[in-house]
């Protein structure tokens, strides 16, 4: 399996989230942390945001505060 990183922008596309939130999520532990691609550039592992997204999902279906219909 081939790894893809995303950049913030890209991640930004993905999750509803400033830049702040962003980072702010990483420091209490509740997002995927970033890696280091040198000097001052970083960018996150892109199958670690889909499984950040996909626990969201999860989260939903199993708390019972979904509208159902």
């Amino acid at each position: 399996m081939s790894q893809k990183f995303l950049r913030l922008r890209d991640v930004q596309r993905r999750i509803p989230y400033s830049r702040s939130s962003i980072y702010l999520m990483i420091s209490r532990g509740e997002f995927p942390r970033q890696v280091s691609l040198g000097g001052r550039a970083v960018a996150w592992l892109e199958s670690e945001i889909d499984e950040w997204i996909a626990s969201r999902i999860g989260n939903r279906k199993d708390d019972g505060s979904a509208t159902r219909q």
